[in-house]
């Protein structure tokens, strides 16, 4: 797909982002989409052409796959729906003082930031973690695919600034305290760690939808704490039914 785009247009440089090159993407595959930066020549860079490029983009991939059913623009990139997995194409452009420009057809704007520093940014926090950040992060991504409704990289940066500092001792533990925490931070403005600003919760963009995704959280944290005071009490099964409620069935049934 990369040298797709290429052979259409003037790439600088391309590379795999995404929660795939971030290690937290989880399974199925079919459910999950990998990314693809392409970062191109200025010369294809318009004030408010953020649409214009998208749709651009999406013609040379038709090239390549004139057979492929579904190939659509989806505000900041152009997403490829196979049998078996999507893939989203971001393209972009160098941003002088560091970092990258892409297009968001939301609003017709260009969104400052830097792919390449998020991937160092959780691998370092990983590292200080002992190696248990990325596993919880996929632990909530699990909590998402069940209820479909926060964007995945939102959650992943607010993981990240919610256990900044905090000793994960154990998975339980560490879910409860995120879910606990996400409760207040959800409502907040979650900046792009990279350091270019942008909140990453922009899309929920309405007082219904903060109070929906409160909510959310706040079910969540009181089932998790449920769950680790049937534990404590002896109750294994119960835990396990709180479990499966936040979780469904990528946590594992009891017995």
């Amino acid at each position: 797909m990369r040298k797709a785009v290429e052979d259409g247009l003037v790439v600088l440089d391309s590379f795999l982002t995404g929660s795939y090159s971030r290690h937290t993407m989880i399974a199925p595959l079919k459910g999950a989409d990998i990314d693809i930066f392409v970062v191109l020549d200025s010369s294809y860079y318009e004030g408010n052409g953020q649409a214009n490029l998208l749709d651009r983009v999406k013609r040379v991939l038709r090239r390549t796959y004139p057979i492929t059913p579904d190939i659509s623009r989806n505000g900041q990139a152009v997403t490829i729906q196979f049998a078996d997995f999507m893939v989203d194409v971001v393209a972009g452009f160098h941003r002088r003082g560091g970092g990258y420009l892409i297009p968001s057809t939301v609003g017709s704007t260009w969104i400052a930031t830097d792919p390449k520093r998020h991937v160092e940014i959780f691998a370092d926090a990983n590292r200080v973690h002992g190696g248990d950040l990325v596993p919880l992060i996929k632990m909530i991504k699990a909590w998402n695919r069940n209820i479909n409704y926060f964007n995945s990289f939102h959650l992943e940066v607010l993981a990240l600034q919610i256990l900044d500092g905090v000793t994960i001792s154990d998975f339980p533990s560490g879910v409860r305290y995120f879910f606990d925490k996400g409760r207040t931070l959800i409502t907040k403005e979650n900046l792009d760690p990279a350091g270019y600003g942008g909140d990453v919760g922009y899309y929920l963009n309405s007082e219904p939808k903060i109070s929906s995704a409160v909510s959310r959280f706040g079910t969540a944290y009181e089932r998790a704490l449920k769950a680790e005071q049937c534990e404590s009490s002896g109750y294994t099964s119960l835990a396990v039914d709180e479990w499966r409620k936040i979780f469904g069935s990528y946590f594992p049934s009891y017995g």
